[in-house]
């Protein structure tokens, strides 16, 4: 994934000479092998999990319309600043470019958190037949810290990539997120016992004291 990031990333840029690129590539690189190597080591029946993720490995059909968009989304966020690096659209001081690169690891820092506290985060939606509400740890403050921690990712990106433009596209991105965050609350309403209580113990699903 990493390869054709870069890949992606430096063909729209034009160059290799982008340094906001190759520190983008080093914090996300490590981050994921720092991860990776962790859930190998600890839980590798939720690093399989996870290794089952987009669209076709999707059981809904609105689920599997959600993350092709996601994928679509997901790819633009690197594009876009590439693009934006190779006609010079914007540009962003280096502290705020090393501000973005810290959001991108405390985005991966909130999604290490998750995977130590559930071994159910599956990429895809999804109840197994030993599932259990998960209500401690980052479950306590919001429902959906996955989310939570997805979305500081994804806002950090463009950012770490020195783009406003790219930035721009968090506005296309936040709905899908949203839609697929209730229509998995809809699928664990349904097949998770206990869920409904849980969701009566904490009120917010994304972001505390707003939603």
């Amino acid at each position: 994934m990493i390869v054709v990031m870069a890949i992606l990333l430096f063909t729209a840029a034009g160059t290799l000479h982008y340094w906001q690129g190759w520190l983008f590539l080093l914090v996300y690189f490590t981050a994921s092998v720092v991860i990776t190597l962790d859930l190998m080591r600890r839980d590798p029946a939720l690093l399989e999990r996870r290794m089952r993720g987009g669209p076709f490995a999707e059981k809904e059909p609105a689920q599997r319309l959600i993350m092709a968009f996601v994928s679509v989304g997901f790819i633009a966020l690197v594009v876009v600043p590439g693009l934006d690096r190779r006609f010079a659209l914007s540009h962003m001081p280096p502290a705020v470019v090393i501000a973005g690169n810290v959001l991108v690891l405390l985005g991966f820092a909130g999604v290490f958190l998750v995977f130590r506290e559930s071994s159910f985060a599956a990429a895809t939606i999804e109840v197994a037949s030993d599932q259990r509400v998960v209500s401690s740890g980052p479950y306590a403050l919001v429902r959906h810290p996955m989310y939570a921690a997805a979305l500081v990712m994804l806002i950090g990106m463009p950012v770490a990539l020195g783009s406003w433009w790219g930035l721009l596209l968090i506005v296309a991105i936040l709905p899908l997120l949203i839609w697929r965050l209730l229509d998995e609350e809809r699928l664990l309403e349904m097949n998770l016992p206990g869920y409904r209580a849980y969701q009566g113990r904490v009120r917010y699903r994304l972001v505390r004291w707003i939603w």
